[in-house]
């Protein structure tokens, strides 16, 4: 569940062993706004949420459904504060959570709402975790530097081939993320369709760097591609590719973001591949359908690569595309694209990509929708 788009700043201060993210403040937060946020935390929110926020005993609410425990960083630092202060203005059900999870819009202020939401975050004091603020919407083609927990359907179609990449993502603790990538593609080969397994990926990525404040994020991964495909049919490199490279993201103003990636393909065998760098870079910008609706992102991404070899030059494609969240708890979202070449167009064509994008951290694939 991740809403871009959002009314909230990105202002903290320390306070002992916790960090306070106070929304729309603008300028320093005063020892008075620190105490006006834990005061309406304890009027609005601690008789179900618990005064340490871990949730109050579910014979003490009332009800049988499971609370949420806010000082659980793996859950707390996920979501951007516009998400919950869309369930906290709204209630529940605007994300397709529980109804009783009350609206509070007719009870408290903006400003009152945003500090209850800015004392809940606080709650996670390892600052470990990268914030969800930080989870910019995906790329087709340029990776993010956000650690996930997602699965990944992406499609290729070009003239004579179409490629179905099946992606699972994995979070390892704070950081890091492990990524398996499966492709099954279909080549024209003249005479029929070769069909079968492509080059099967591994990869392992780990935040370096990470600021809410500052709105950055930076990441190191390394991939490797083991050759499953068969080669002579198209569906494969035939060789064991290793793919070191650094991707960062940035929070711009106005609901924009950028993405840039960059790194080099080393082949473990010199005469069936050629070493390569690539150089990757997407910028978009969210809107939100009213004030709580669904995110739509246009992004477009400027891809380079060249190979390694003496008479070799860059080449460079053009990606626009959207991205749309479907789910009402935003957590499945979808995204298409066309791919452009810019130069050497005569023997390179066009590729339309789509990817149906499902985070699970955030419930089933059925989950959410209503």
């Amino acid at each position: 569940m991740r809403q871009t788009a959002s009314r909230f700043g990105r202002s903290f201060v320390t306070c002992g062993s916790a960090w306070f993210a106070f929304a729309a403040l603008g300028g320093p937060v005063s020892a008075q706004e620190v105490g006006a946020a834990a005061g309406i935390y304890q009027k609005a929110c601690a008789a179900c949420h618990g005064i340490d926020g871990r949730g109050a005993a579910l014979d003490q609410v009332g009800f049988d459904v499971p609370l949420p425990d806010f000082a659980d960083c793996s859950f707390a630092s996920r979501e951007p504060a516009a998400d919950w202060y869309a369930i906290a203005h709204e209630g529940g059900p605007v994300r397709a959570f529980d109804r009783r999870m009350p609206s509070f819009s007719g009870v408290l202020s903006v400003s009152d709402l945003e500090l209850a939401v800015a004392h809940t975050k606080a709650f996670c004091a390892d600052r470990a975790w990268p914030q969800g603020e930080l989870n910019l919407p995906r790329a087709l083609v340029t990776e993010k530097a956000y650690p996930e927990d997602e699965a990944v359907l992406s499609t290729t179609m070009a003239s004579g081939t179409f490629v179905n990449e099946f992606l699972y993502e994995r979070r390892i603790g704070a950081r890091s993320q492990v990524e398996v990538n499966v492709p099954v593609g279909a080549q024209d080969a003249g005479s029929g369709w070769h069909r079968g397994l492509g080059d099967v990926k591994v990869a392992l990525k780990h935040v370096l760097s990470h600021s809410a404040d500052t709105g950055h994020i930076l990441s190191v991964a390394g991939e490797v591609r083991l050759p499953t495909g068969k080669e002579n049919e198209g569906l494969g490199k035939g060789v064991t590719i290793f793919e070191p490279f650094v991707a960062y993201g940035q929070l711009l103003t106005a609901d924009s973001f950028l993405h840039v990636q960059a790194g080099a393909e080393f082949p473990t065998n010199g005469d069936r591949a050629s070493n390569e760098l690539f150089w990757r870079t997407a910028f978009g910008r969210s809107f939100v359908e009213g004030e709580f609706g669904r995110t739509w992102s246009p992004i477009i991404e400027l891809l380079g690569a060249r190979e390694l070899g003496e008479h070799e030059s860059m080449l460079w494609d053009v990606v626009p595309q959207m991205q749309v969240t479907l789910s009402r708890r935003q957590h499945v979202m979808v995204n298409a694209g066309v791919r452009l070449p810019i130069n050497d167009r005569e023997w390179r064509g066009t590729e339309v990509l789509t990817y149906l994008l499902w985070d699970w951290f955030d419930g089933g694939f059925f989950d959410g929708w209503r």
